[in-house]
C-alpha cells in the first residue's frame, strides 16, 4: 500500500487503531508478569501461624488492670464506677471543671493538686479508710457530717465551686473510689500518714522575704514565677496547679492557713519529696506557705458561718471571727506561741494549726 495515495484522515485513524493494539499487547505482557512474580512469591511464603483468638481489650481505666484483680465488683462498686472515681479525683477539671457540660468546680484545679497520688500517698491527706470515719465530728461546721458532705466542702473551697448532687453518678464515683482504696484496711481505723507531716512552727512572724527565696529556689521551677502553675496539654487541667490568683483555691480553704499548708508543703514538696525524707526544714516550709498565701485569691463567701464554735476555730484561719484578742494578721502570719498559750490557758485547749 502507498501511503502516499493515503488520505490524511485514514492516516489518523490507522494510527489510532496501531496505538491501542500497542497498549493491548503492552498490557497482556505486564499482566503475565505480575502474576508470575506473585506465583513465585507466594509459593515460597509459609502458612500464616495461628496466634489463637485476640485477647480481651484493657478496659479504659487510668492505670494498670491488674490492680483491680483483687477488687469484690459487688462493695464497694464496679469497675466503671471505681474507674470514674479515679478520674474526677486525676483530672477534675477535664469531667466537672469550669470549661465543661457538669461545670461544679470553680477553678481547674483537680482533687489531686492536693491528694497526690490519686489519693493514695501518705502525709498527702490520702483517701485511705477514709469513709469508714464517717460520720465525723467537724467542727467547721460543728455537727456530725457525712463523707458526701466532706468532699462538697472541698468542692466549694479548694475547688471554688458548688456541691454536687448527694445521689449523682459524680459523687458515687468518688466514693466508690475511695472505698476501693480502702478494701484491704480495717473499716474505721486511721492509716499512718492520715493527715499531714507536723511541723514545729518556730514562735515567729512569717518572713516573707525568706519565703519568697524558698519559693525562687524549689518551687518556681513547676509553679512558675507567677505562681499561676503550667496547663497540661489537650486538657484543661495542670501539670503544676496554680498556688495563687483566680485559679486556685479560694480564702475559706484549709490550705489557706499557713501552718496547714506548711505541714503539706514538708511532706510533699518539691515534688517527689516523702514524709521520710522532707527537703525542706520547718522554718522554710512555713515561710514559704506564708509566701504563696500571701497573695490574693477568690473568696468564699460566707466565712462568717464557719466554725459556730469559735473555740474550736484553729489559730492560723486568717479570716475571723475568732475567741481571742489577737489581730487578724498576726492570725494568717504568727507569731502563734502566744495564741496556743491564750487558748490553753483560757479553755484548756490544745490548739497546733
Amino acid at each position: 500500500m502507498d501511503f502516499n495515495h493515503v488520505p490524511q484522515e485514514k492516516k489518523t485513524q490507522f494510527a489510532l487503531l496501531i496505538g491501542q493494539m500497542g497498549k493491548g499487547i503492552l498490557g497482556f505482557l505486564f499482566g503475565v508478569l505480575i502474576f508470575g512474580s506473585i506465583w513465585g512469591v507466594s509459593s515460597s511464603v509459609p502458612e500464616s501461624p495461628n496466634f489463637g483468638p485476640q485477647l480481651e481489650e484493657i478496659p479504659d481505666v487510668p492505670w494498670d488492670y491488674a490492680m483491680f484483680k483483687n477488687v469484690d465488683y459487688t462493695h464497694p462498686a464496679t469497675t466503671e464506677q471505681v474507674a470514674y472515681g479515679r478520674r474526677l479525683v486525676d483530672a477534675t477539671a477535664d469531667h466537672i471543671g469550669p470549661k465543661t457540660s457538669k461545670p461544679f468546680a470553680g477553678n481547674n484545679l483537680n482533687c489531686s493538686s492536693c491528694h497526690l497520688d490519686g489519693g493514695g500517698k501518705p502525709f498527702a491527706a490520702p483517701f485511705v479508710t477514709v469513709p469508714s470515719q464517717f460520720p465525723q465530728f467537724r467542727g467547721r461546721e460543728n455537727k456530725e457530717g457525712t463523707i458526701e458532705e466532706r468532699i462538697n466542702g472541698c468542692m466549694q473551697r479548694s475547688m471554688n465551686g458548688e456541691p454536687l448532687p448527694v445521689e449523682g453518678e459524680e459523687m458515687k464515683a468518688m466514693v466508690a473510689y475511695m472505698e476501693w482504696l480502702s478494701y484491704e484496711t480495717p473499716r474505721g481505723e486511721k492509716i499512718k500518714g492520715n493527715k499531714f507531716l507536723t511541723v514545729d512552727y518556730p514562735n515567729r512572724r512569717v518572713d516573707l522575704d525568706h519565703g519568697k527565696s524558698v519559693y525562687i529556689q524549689h518551687c518556681q521551677s513547676c509553679h512558675m514565677e507567677d505562681g499561676q502553675g503550667q496547663r497540661a496539654l489537650n486538657s484543661f487541667t495542670y501539670t503544676y496547679p496554680p498556688l495563687w490568683g483566680p485559679d486556685s483555691y479560694n480564702d475559706g480553704a484549709g490550705m489557706h492557713r499557713v501552718i496547714t499548708a506548711a505541714q503539706f508543703i514538708k511532706g510533699n514538696m518539691p515534688l517527689g519529696t516523702t514524709a521520710d525524707e522532707p527537703l525542706l526544714t520547718d522554718e522554710e516550709a512555713y515561710d514559704v506557705a506564708g509566701y504563696i498565701n500571701s497573695f490574693t485569691r477568690p473568696e468564699k463567701e460566707n466565712k462568717i458561718a464557719d466554725f459556730p464554735d469559735r473555740n474550736l476555730k484553729p489559730m492560723s484561719t486568717p479570716y475571723g471571727p475568732w475567741s481571742d484578742p489577737f489581730p487578724a494578721d498576726q492570725h494568717k502570719y504568727g507569731p502563734y506561741g502566744e495564741i496556743a498559750a491564750f487558748y490553753k490557758a483560757e479553755y484548756n485547749l490544745n490548739k497546733s494549726k
